[in-house]
């Protein structure tokens, strides 16, 4: 259908019977350049009625989408094309119905056409469509005329750069700026209608040591399984970004239940930690995850990263491979470790390193066989460090090889002293284990100290064979050549201890804590696998020592499965070398099982002010022992058995609570709804009073200190008289 054959058809009020007026030369010539233009396909031309259907389409607009014109003709213009929510190129934020709902003109719109009105739906069309209304001379609408064009190859091409600006070309998981765009629109929005929004951050633990013994194809590789992972666990929960290098973030929109939230951190740890399949072996790393919610943790976009990203530090300088929720107290942790950071490299340099050791305790006749020598830094200011504190801080800094070193040497010569019926055992980092010159740095020991190599255990965990292994098999026959024995530590929380103990040459195996702390709890499979690790070794030769029995009723548990030596604060902790020679005396040192007759892991001795609410008033306590289920606290005096309190924990947690016991000052209560754990081995409420509900009682939002919420400013005070007495709480 030519553009002279429609000219009379969509003339405004032509009439039937009324002869054809000549048509001027000036618009003879118009009509030929315009049929050029359509045979040519630079452009097509198109038009509809008052109804916005289509009157009329030019033929090579139709043979594009190889439909005969007569079946396109009268459809309204919306069922052949229609908006894309996602073109980057569409200039206007007003969707193609609105525009033709109120008749403004039409610029450079591209559109993609309907699936149904392809011949191949699975390869779209994208038109650019221009178009202006048209009015008759009593102003009323006309219909629209425009023009169009096939845009697909640019339109996809544009889409393409457009997804590599906003995501990462490796994974394919969202990048940093897009995750930064859509965290601070998701924070804009929510705050007008008071939702929350979880963010998490993560780092892998070790990746750069794949990176570096396996080689950068083999980390990029992990990288794409890492993120496949992930996008299964979290699922359509929320959106998985890849910052750069090993470090993610998921953001988690309407999701502010800490329960939840530590469940999935949980699960991303337990399943991105499984070894990973490269190049014929298996890699093996962590994860470390920090959280911060919002509007609790920061309700600016900046200040909920910062408050993630030290979540996320806290998480990885306490032994990584774990999470972390963000708390106030972490701001004070972040200073603390600046200054360790700077301290620790002269904490050789000026003695503040020394050695404690713990027992090791067969069963049978109650007598120390060995001691675990473990680290200890005794800061000038901050007294006692643990290694869980500053071990990852060494680790960091490099210096991990020269404490490893010295705590080498330090342990076998203060292990001479020791009858020879008494081991030494120490424990070795994978990077000193990686370290070639690692075996000529024990035997030095030895040499020096005079120990016999027997005497001298090397406690090693899974990570040791993450690197080349040539290199570790060459290491682990000259180790056992010297004469020293070899104990595989932290059996059972990797993924393929089996196959290490068919490669390498263990003497001893030890069972973790982790299993010894839910063995004695219904519904565990813990005391199976205790069962099973000591069958193992048995049939393997092997020895088997039991760390953290700290009960009798764990005791007796795995004395009923067969263990022989045991490692636990049920024996001792860990001693100083003065108290071991005082105790050794006659040559054999003996110790008896003393300890609590059962376990009770959510048990938590504290001590910490916190408020405890009545009807109207605010009492200032201190709580001294905190479980999952209640707690016990000091500070009013006259509280009946049966009374509702509700404790203020800070940070905008409330629990509901009943008093159980009242004795003088002190009341122990239950709680309403248990407590869950905050990933550091504290214990947290599910739920937080949002700072949006304390601004709506009358506190602004400008006025709450971030993350800590003053509960007893906001509430009402006064109104009643109090009903108990406040007691002094003495000093902190």
């Amino acid at each position: 259908m030519a553009v002279k054959g429609i000219l009379r058809a969509i003339s405004s009020n032509a009439s039937h019977d009324a002869s054809p007026a000549p048509v001027p030369d000036g618009l003879t010539q118009r009509v030929e350049i315009l049929d050029d233009i359509e045979r040519s396909g630079i452009n097509w031309l198109w038009a509809t009625d008052a109804e916005n259907r289509l009157i009329y389409l030019s033929a090579s607009a139709a043979d594009s989408v190889d439909k005969p014109i007569d079946e396109l003709l009268s459809l309204p213009l919306t069922d052949l094309i229609a908006d894309d929510p996602d073109n980057p190129e569409q200039k206007s934020d007003r969707p193609l119905n609105f525009q033709l709902s109120k008749r403004s003109k039409i610029d450079s719109l591209v559109v993609g056409l309907k699936p149904q009105m392809l011949e191949r739906q699975d390869q779209p069309i994208w038109w650019m469509i221009n178009a202006h209304p048209k009015f008759d001379e009593a102003g009323d609408f006309q219909g629209y005329r425009g023009n169009a064009k096939d845009v697909t190859i640019e339109y996809q091409r544009k889409v393409e750069d457009s997804r590599l600006a906003q995501f990462d070309s490796l994974t394919g998981l969202a990048n940093r700026h897009r995750m930064n765009h859509r965290l601070n629109a998701l924070l804009s929005a929510f705050k007008t209608t008071n939702r929350s929004c979880a963010i998490m951050m993560l780092d892998l633990d070790r990746f750069k040591y794949i990176n570096d013994t396996m080689g950068h194809l083999a980390g990029d590789e992990l990288l794409k399984q890492v993120a496949l992972r992930m996008k299964k666990i979290v699922g359509n929960r929320g959106e998985i970004g890849r910052l750069g290098g090993d470090e993610f973030q998921i953001i988690l929109p309407d999701i502010d239940d800490r329960g939840k939230l530590g469940e999935l951190a949980d699960k991303i740890v337990q399943i991105v930690s499984q070894p990973y399949p490269i190049e014929g072996k298996n890699a093996v790393i962590g994860i470390s995850v920090g959280i911060a919610v919002a509007p609790y943790d920061g309700i600016e976009q900046d200040e909920l990263i910062r408050s993630s990203d030290l979540a996320l530090y806290s998480a990885k300088n306490s032994g990584r491979g774990q999470y972390r929720f963000y708390s106030v107290e972490l701001k004070n942790a972040e200073e603390d470790r600046r200054l360790m950071v700077d301290n620790l490299r002269d904490a050789l340099v000026n003695d503040q390193l020394e050695l404690r050791y713990q027992p090791v305790v067969r069963l049978e006749d109650n007598l120390v066989v060995g001691f675990e020598a473990l680290m200890r830094w005794m800061h000038p200011t901050r007294g006692l460090i643990s290694p869980d504190v500053f071990i990852p801080i060494a680790e960091e800094l490099n210096q991990i090889n020269q404490l490893g070193e010295w705590a080498l040497r330090q342990a076998c010569h203060d292990a001479i002293k020791w009858p020879n019926s008494v081991r030494i055992s120490v424990n070795v980092s994978a990077v000193q284990f990686a370290d070639r010159k690692f075996p000529e740095i024990v035997l030095n020991a030895l040499v020096q100290s005079g120990l016999e190599p027997d005497r001298l255990e090397l406690e090693l965990t899974e990570s040791v064979f993450l690197g080349d292994s040539e290199t570790t098999d060459n290491t682990f026959k000259i180790l056992k050549d010297l004469g020293v024995r070899l104990a595989l530590d932290d059996f059972g929380t990797g993924y393929s201890s089996l196959s290490y103990l068919q490669s390498a040459p263990f003497d001893k195996i030890k069972v973790d804590k982790s299993f010894v702390d839910s063995c004695t709890q219904e519904d565990e499979n813990s005391a199976k696998i205790i069962a099973a690790i000591i069958g193992l070794s048995d049939a393997l030769g092997m020895e088997t020592t039991v760390e953290g029995v700290e009960a009798f009723d764990q005791f007796n548990l795995v004395r009923s499965k067969g263990a022989k030596y045991i490692q636990g604060w049920i024996y001792s902790k860990a001693l100083k070398l003065e108290q071991i020679e005082k105790k050794m005396g006659s040559g054999e040192f003996k110790i008896a099982p003393d300890g609590p007759e059962l376990h009770r892991p959510d048990r938590r001795t504290v001590f910490r002010r916190i408020g405890a609410i009545h009807e109207d008033h605010r009492y200032d306590v201190v709580m001294r022992d905190l479980s999952k289920t209640g707690a016990r606290f000091e500070g009013i005096i006259g509280v009946p058995v049966g009374t509702n309190l509700v404790l203020d924990l800070g940070e905008g947690q409330l629990v509901v609570s009943s008093v159980i016991r009242s004795q003088e000052s002190t009341i122990a209560v239950q709680f309403e709804t248990p407590l869950i754990s905050d990933g550091a081995g504290g214990l947290c409420t599910r739920h937080r009073i949002s700072p949006y509900d304390l601004a709506a009682a009358g506190m602004p939002l400008a006025a709450l200190p971030k993350g800590r919420y003053p509960l007893a400013n906001a509430a009402s005070s006064g109104k009643n008289p109090p009903q108990f007495t406040q007691v002094s709480l003495g000093k902190n």
